[in-house]
């Protein structure tokens, strides 16, 4: 069986520096916001080229904390795409703001062209997605937002490192989110997430309110939370950060050889735009029998995830916003026909060999 994705083939490449890191924290007595955290924020700042990092628990937590940093609630609406994973969504509905879809480009992400006509007096921010690890066109938004005087928040969950025009993601508006879930390029033991920008005051807000609120013990400036990335995630995430270079190349003549060597009319394979640069965390191809392809894969032992089935606007979570099947045909669209093959580090050239054959013997 070739499976969707491996992480333990990611472990064993560098087991022996995990392990030695994971019992340097344990035998410190320090677990956490010590010197792992420290050196962490620093290392994956620069790795950004933002001025600040600030871990926090969870890629959730980045999102709706930046907005309720942003002083973003009640009576405000954010843009964001329409087929995004709905944690996106939910960093803006935590706060009580309203989010107003727009539908995807060819390459997945926010179609910029689109956002210029959701824009009303009650729109506070823009929230583009960088999905399945490519750069959005963000010279647009940039732009737009000065226009408007909107605030900028990008989810960067599944693209760090991805760039446009050789500018790092999550550094282009106010706040950017990362998650640093198992499944990620970058990715944790457990949960894990952060906050890049270059704007001081938000980063030591964010630092004040991810702990309870406090700067100094036990004197609570706000009515915080508890979201902080532990000691030895990142202590862990600091291994697997030194290697990051390697990791992505390592992805990037994976989907080269698909990209080289699958072939089926049935199928659709991902673009790269023009100035970005794509760090794979997803392969995903497009086809108008994917129920079918994804069954036939599964016959011949390949597995394959749907990124995402249900778009928000559709989600029962999310029925009080009034929207009905048909309002986003694209994003729709999308969501009937995108699949994401196995793509992940330690793949070997013959499960990408069985991989593509079984592809381009797939017949409707």
């Amino acid at each position: 069986m070739i499976m969707a994705n491996r992480l333990d083939r990611g472990f064993f490449r560098y087991q022996e520096e995990f392990e030695a890191k994971a019992l340097s924290v344990l035998r410190s007595g320090w677990y956490i916001m010590g010197n792992e955290l420290k050196a962490f924020e620093e290392e994956f700042a620069s790795y950004t080229g933002a001025k600040y990092c600030v871990g926090l628990a969870s890629g959730l937590d980045a999102l709706w904390m930046a907005f309720r940093i942003l002083g973003i609630g009640a009576g405000d609406e954010v843009i964001v795409q329409g087929n995004t994973y709905i944690a996106s969504v939910m960093g803006i509905t935590m706060n009580g703001a309203t989010p107003v879809f727009v539908e995807p480009d060819e390459y997945f992400n926010i179609d910029t062209k689109k956002i210029e006509e959701k824009i009303t007096e009650r729109t506070k921010a823009v929230l583009v997605v960088h999905l399945y690890g490519q750069a959005s066109k963000m010279d647009d938004v940039v732009s737009l937002c000065a226009k408007y005087g909107l605030r900028l928040v990008e989810d960067c969950a599944q693209s760090h490192g991805a760039a446009y025009n050789g500018q790092v993601t999550g550094t282009f508006g106010d706040i950017g989110c990362f998650s640093f879930y198992p499944s990620k390029n970058l990715g944790a033991f457990g949960d894990g997430g952060a906050i890049v920008t270059n704007h001081k005051q938000i980063a030591d807000d964010m630092r004040v309110y991810r702990n309870y609120g406090s700067e100094k013990r036990y004197y609570n400036k706000v009515v915080g939370t508890n979201s902080r990335l532990d000691e030895i995630q990142a202590g862990l995430l600091r291994v697997r950060l030194s290697h990051m270079k390697e990791l992505e190349e390592e992805k990037a003549l994976i989907a080269k050889r698909y990209l080289a060597k699958i072939d089926n009319p049935c199928v659709k394979l991902p673009g790269v735009r023009e100035n970005a640069s794509m760090i794979w965390h997803q392969f995903v191809v497009r086809c108008e029998y994917r129920d079918e392809l994804a069954a036939y894969l599964s016959d011949h032992g390949i597995g394959s995830i749907i990124h995402y089935p249900i778009p928000p606007h559709l989600s029962e979570a999310y029925q009080y916003l009034g929207y009905k099947k048909g309002d986003f045909p694209i994003t729709e669209k999308c969501v009937d026909e995108v699949l994401s093959i196995p793509m992940y580090n330690g793949m070997t050239e013959e499960e990408q060999s069985e991989v593509i054959d079984v592809i381009n013997s797939f017949r409707r």
